[in-house]
């Protein structure tokens, strides 16, 4: 029985659960998209086309600061590898940043 204060769980859909720091991406202005203004995560959920929130085959979560804060670029982790943070540059490709997140898999069929 769950304590007083913490309600029974509901179901996510969710696979994958990727954390992008929202500090590195306003930093950077966006950074990403075909005019290099949309943040990474929103870029990132256009590309596989999920939706957001607990009902998207994948979890693209925009955190408050990592601590990382490197130049030019927007600090990822996987949830499943939290040892493995990645450092994506600017204007990278999405393929390329879902490819390094192993999230072309887990992409929904068009």
């Amino acid at each position: 029985m769950a304590p007083d204060g913490v309600k029974p769980s509901i179901g996510a859909r969710w696979q994958r659960t990727i954390l992008i720091c929202g500090k590195c991406s306003k930093r950077i202005d966006g950074g990403f998209g075909e005019k290099r203004r949309t943040p990474l995560a929103k870029a990132l959920r256009r590309f596989l086309g999920l939706k957001k929130g607990r009902k998207a085959l994948i979890g693209i979560v925009e955190t408050k600061c990592l601590g990382v804060c490197p130049g030019g670029a927007v600090t990822v982790i996987d949830a499943g590898s939290p040892g493995e943070w990645l450092l994506v540059r600017a204007g990278t490709a999405l393929d390329e940043v879902a490819a390094a997140l192993r999230l072309r898999e887990v992409r929904p069929a068009e």
